[in-house]
Order: C-alpha cells, then structure tokens, then sequence
C-alpha cells in the first residue's frame, strides 16, 4: 500500500513514499524535492561468523540520466564512484553509524540512486533523509529518526536547501545532520567565517532538522512500523575479570608518552591475559568465555582508563586539555618542485609538494550539473607504514579522498582569483607520520607549501582537531589537538580549519548521539585560540609568499582579447596560432570568452608571443603609429604589413612629403616602414601614410609653407 507524507520546507514542497517501488526491501523509499527524485533502499541481513565490527555499507550514485544526459567517454554507463559520490556516501554514513546499538552486528547495506534532477536541488543531503526512513521501516535497532539539510547565505541572510544557482553567490557551503535533540554530523565551508556566524548558520539547521525528523515520525506512523527491540549478546563473563587484574596497569601504561610504548605496553598486558586464561590454544576458559570475548572485554576496560584519565585532567602524554603537541615546520625541503614544505605536530607529519600548471592541466569531470574543471587540486595519501602498519598497496580509499576533499575545500578559499594567477595548482600531501588529524596537518603543510611556491594566498590557514570525552550534558571534556587513542576511545572528532579571520572548513564525526549548541560553541572557540596559536608558529617560518615562482615552474601570463578575433588568432586550420608556438616555443591556449593564456619555461619567449597575440588581435585606429614591413610592392603604393595578417595600403602620394616617381624609389618588398594610420574604411581596409609622418618630424606641412 502507497504511503505519503508531505511539507513545504522553504518554499518547495518535501515528500518521503514507500509502499509502490522495492517491496521485497527491507525498506525502500522515494524522496522528492522540488523535482529532484532519489530512491533510497535499505537491505539488512544476519552477521557473518567472526565480525567484530558494524557492518554498515553506504552507496550513492548519480545516474547522468536523471537530467538527461549521457556518460562520456567510449562506453556510455557510468564507471566507478565520482569523487562527489564518495563524499556523498560518507556524508550518510557519518551520522547514521552512531545511533545502532554497541555490539549490533547484523549487514547493513543503504543504496540510493538519484531518480530525476531538476538541474536545481542537490540530491545529496536528501540521501540521509531517505536512509533515515528507509532505515525506519526495516526491522533494525535504529534510534532515528534523523536528517540532513544544506545551508547556504547570499548577502548575509541564511538560506534553506539553496539552490545550485544561489550556491554560486554564496559564501557559506554548510550541510549538518542531527536529531530531534542535537547535531549529529557537520560539512562546511566558509569564506572565512567568524565562529559566532558559523554556529548561527549551524543552529539555523538544526531548527529544519527537527521539523523534518518530526515528518518521518509521521511517516513511520502512517506506516504502522513497530520499533525493533535490540536484544545484545549474552554477558561477557571477562569483563569483571579483565577490568580487576589489567585497570591499574592499563592506566600507568597509558601514561607514557610515546604512542608506540604505549601500544606495545597494553600488547603484552592483552597477551598475558589471553596466555593465562587459554594455556596451549584452549578454545573455551573456565568460566565459559571465548578469546573474543576477551579481547572485547579488554577492549572496553582500556577504553575505559583513557576516558577516566582524560575526566581526571590527565591527558596519555601529560598535556592539559588545551594544549598542542609541539610544532615544527620547514619549507623548500625538496629540490626541483615548484614549491614543497614538512608539518610536524607531534607524531603526526605531513609533506606537502606543489605542482603549478596550465589551464590544459585542470581537472574536468562530469556530475548531473555538467561539466566542469577545477584549477585546483589537494591530494592525500595515507600510507600504512605512517602507522607502523603493513597493508597492500591500492588505490585512494574513500577516507583518503574524504580528507583531501576536507583539507581541499579549507584552503581553496585563500587562493589568488585565475584572473591574477592564472596557474593550476596540485598540492600532494604525503602522511609520513600519523596519530591524530592528519587532514588538519595536510591544512597546515599545503599552506606553508603555497607559500614557498610563491602562490599569492590572501591569508594563511591552519586546522586542527578537537575532541570530547563526555558522560553527560554537563560532565565532559574538550581536547585540543587529540592524538590517535584520545579520537579512537573519545566520543568526537570535531575538524576546524581557518585563517585569523575566520572559518573556511568544519568537520564534525560523533561516535555518540549528538552534541548541543553549547558544546558547538565551545569547541568554535577553542579551536580558534589552537589555530592562531599554528599560524604564528608556521610564520615564524616563512612570513609571507615569495615574490617569485620557482625557475622549475613554466611562466605563465594572460592576455585578453575580444572573442571575435579568436579565429584570426586561430588562422585557417589553426595554422597561425601554430606557427607562433612553433616559433616562440610556447603553448598557447584560449578560452571562449577571449581569455589568452601564454606558457614557456622561458620569460622571453613568453613577452615575445604576447606582442605576436596582442599585434595581431589589436583594433586598428586612426592615428597609431607602426613599425611594418613591406609586403608586396605595385605601381600605385607598397602593401605594409602592421600587425601578422593585416596589411595596409600606402600610395604612392603617401610615402613622401615629395613627389615620388616611382614606388621603388622609397622602398622594395621586405624593407621596414614606418607608418601612420589615416583611415579605416567600412570593409575595414587600412590607409597608410610615410608622409604624415615626415611632416610631422620637419613640424608643419608643405600646404601650410606655401600658404604663407
């Protein structure tokens, strides 16, 4: 049976369906947007033997035939996630995971595929909405209801669901997940935001959130879904056991400052449990319990000691609450690249490298709203030995490309305009080292990189993370710059990234039901005062961009000419556009809109094509002088040529203030002239004269002598 809700959420009208698509689903739902459609289903199936984690598979995708458009490329179907899917999977997969039960087991899978696209709406923050529902309808210990909305602000108001059209003059890009109660997830970018704006556009979210929470509970009732009670593995017969015999020695080796003592220390602690309670591979200890069962059990007594030491005030390497790790910082550490820096903080470590291109090197890729390029690109590698790890060697996971995406969008908004620096630039943020926000560390690094690339940021930015241990509303703990246990046993990874003015990137991750306004404004501020604290420590290194590029990067210059000379820039079968790269060894590429942009390793090269360019595109007006070369000679005047491809004609009259016999008298095919432009005729044929030129120089004319 169809069942249908529906709201008006600013000003268009939002719709949740179940009952006509997907009926052998667990739960399978049609959300609509304006026109913008996606279908969301949710699948669950029994846990496979020996999981020890929450199975929990989030899958998004965009078929370019929801706005009628093919695939490119030979084969017409779409290939693997875009980068935009990706982001699009975590964003759902984020709040979502946190609100199943500890020890919930069971296959979770979420697919959504987008249906229709108006060209308007963005699908991609109604894909939570849709797995909140869908995640309602099918038999699962799910403490939704959730959503998610987008926030933008044109002209300093905040706009609701904005449009693609309204997030083109938008300076705030903001998408925030949450409950009835609190937020649960946060992805935004700003133009550097001040913190007390940012938590406004937050709450300003969270108010839609609820409405929209309310309409699914609505929803579900209409359904007549009843809530699935969890029932959780049978007791743990080790817990007791494991938090009597290892609490006090976890606690004093979580105290050490080194992340691998610490690691080795809780090892042979595990180890010695595991030996004395399954002597010779024993399958089943005394009291009935398994080794899993153990290592669970020492799982939550370790995760408890970190948690009581960091409520005590005793943070695993002695710092106090807000307090960084030390900071280092180095710039042109690598020879030859165009620019390249090393971020250390703590046991985290970032090399960053910068690569500067032409236009010919930007990005273009293909999504529902068309093609597009990006001049710049932020790309973050984890290897496995940054963590002391060996794992097979593949390509970018959906985290690596979910924190250079983060890191990406945070430094983006301090870049010089195109129009000013018209290079495309990579940045490559290798992660040597790592325990604790390395997306932030990559912030820092590309920075510092851009910098000594000489790139012209408006201003510098720095992130870092914050994290929180909490037991109640009222009892929790805030934590600059958290280290890899402090995120894994913690409750919050909150990513804040920024210049000294503001905000330009905000990450939030929870491992538990939500956070309030109080503690987003807290966490806002404490991250502030971390981030200027990085600012002045990485321009301590290096002040300010280098007035010049690397010798190593290609010179690279503009010129604008009007649109409609770009075919005689062009030339027949491109065969003067050719000829001056051939001769000048530059690459030359022009845009639509009459953009030329100019490369060469060589200065020279480069100022010599742009004389060619501008010769040859430049209007022809009454009056210029011009240093030309006699293109043909006939009995009436010699043909001149003034610019590549536009020759005028000087007669005969017009080469001396004398009387000239004969045309070869004054000059023969190839000779350099000097000439002046008289007149420009409707069919744009050019007059030329040497005389006005000669008069000029002896200061009046032969008419005016004989007058007087």
């Amino acid at each position: 049976m169809k069942v249908q809700v529906e709201r008006e959420i600013a000003g268009r009208t939002l719709s949740i369906t179940t009952g006509e698509l997907a009926k052998q689903a667990s739960g399978a739902v049609v959300v609509q947007y304006g026109e913008t459609v996606l279908f969301v289903a949710v699948q669950t199936g029994p846990s496979r033997e020996g999981t020890d984690f929450f199975p929990l598979t989030v899958d998004y995708r965009e078929r370019l035939a929801a706005a009628g458009r093919f695939a490119g490329g030979f084969l017409k179907r779409e290939g693997r996630p875009t980068t935009r899917e990706i982001l699009t999977c975590r964003l759902t997969d984020r709040p979502i995971r946190p609100l199943f039960p500890d020890g919930f087991r069971d296959e979770v899978q979420v697919m959504a595929n987008v249906l229709a696209f108006d060209g308007e709406n963005d699908p991609d923050v109604f894909t939570t909405i849709g797995a909140s529902a869908g995640l309602m309808l099918a038999p699962l210990p799910f403490a939704g209801p959730i959503a998610s909305v987008r926030v933008g602000r044109v002209e300093g108001k905040l706009i609701l669901f904005p449009t693609h059209q309204e997030m083109l003059d938008s300076d705030i890009d903001l998408v925030v997940a949450g409950s009835k109660e609190s937020v649960l997830m946060i992805e935004g970018f700003g133009e550097q935001i001040p913190e007390d704006e940012m938590a406004e556009a937050i709450m300003f979210a969270h108010k839609a959130i609820v409405d929209i929470c309310e309409m699914q509970d609505e929803f579900v009732a209409k359904v007549g879904v009843e809530k699935t009670v969890y029932k959780g593995p049978a007791e743990n017969p080790f817990v007791d056991v494991v938090k009597k015999e290892a609490y006090d020695r976890l606690r004093e080796a979580k105290q050490n400052t080194s992340k691998a003592l610490r690691h080795e220390q809780a090892g042979i602690i595990k180890e010695e449990l595991i030996a004395k309670y399954f002597p010779e591979d024993t399958e089943v200890a005394s009291n009935g319990g398994t080794v899993a069962q153990l290592k669970e059990a020492f799982y939550k007594t370790e995760k408890q000691v970190v948690r009581d030491l960091i409520l005590e005030g005793r943070r695993l390497d002695g710092r106090t609450p807000e307090d960084l790790r030390e900071v280092s910082c180095s710039v042109s550490v690598l020879p030859r690249v165009h620019g390249s820096a090393v971020f250390t903080r703590g046991e985290t470590q970032s090399m960053a490298t910068i690569t500067l291109g032409t236009s010919r090197d930007q990005q273009r890729s293909d999504s529902l709203f068309g093609e597009s390029s990006s001049r710049f690109m932020l790309h973050y590698y984890f290897p496995s030995f940054s963590v002391g790890e060996v794992r097979p060697i593949r390509g970018p996971g959906r985290r690596e490309i979910g924190h250079g995406c983060l890191a990406e969008r945070s430094v983006e908004p301090v870049l010089p305009p195109a129009e000013k620096f018209p290079y495309t630039i990579r940045v490559i943020s290798d992660i040597l080292e790592s325990n604790g926000s390395s997306s932030m560390a990559s912030v820092c690094s590309a920075t510092l990189a851009l910098m000594d690339a000489g790139v012209r940021i408006t201003q510098p930015v720095a992130g870092i993370s914050i994290g929180i241990v909490k037991e109640t509303n009222d009892k929790y703990t805030l934590l600059t710059d958290i280290m890899g246990d402090e995120d894994h046993f913690g409750d919050m990874d909150f990513k804040v990234a920024g210049t000294q003015k503001g905000i330009t990137g905000i990450q939030l991750d929870l491992k538990i039901d939500g956070i309030n306004e109080k503690i987003i404004r807290e966490t806002l501020t404490q991250a502030r005062k971390a981030r200027i604290e990085l600012l002045k420590t990485m321009l301590s290194e290096i002040r300010r961009p280098r007035a010049e590029i690397s010798d190593f990067a290609p010179r690279l210059e503009q010129v604008r000419i009007n649109p409609e000379k770009i075919g005689l820039l062009i030339g027949p079968g491109g065969k003067t556009i050719r000829a001056i790269q051939e001769e000048t060894g530059v690459n030359i590429d022009v845009e639509e809109n009459g953009v030329v942009t100019v490369s060469s390793s060589s200065r020279t090269a480069v100022d010599d094509a742009i004389a060619r360019i501008e010769a040859l595109t430049e209007e022809i007006k009454v009056g210029k002088v011009y240093q030309g070369r006699v293109s043909s000679v006939k009995d009436f005047g010699a043909f001149v040529e003034i610019a590549p491809g536009k020759d005028g004609l000087c007669h005969i009259s017009e080469l001396s203030d004398g009387f000239v016999k004969s045309v070869t008298d004054v000059c023969k095919e190839g000779d350099h002239l000097e000439v002046k432009v008289i007149a420009v005729d409707d069919q744009n044929r050019i007059k030329l004269s040497r005389k006005a030129l000669l008069v000029e120089a002896s200061g009046g004319s032969k008419n005016e002598e004989d007058e007087e």
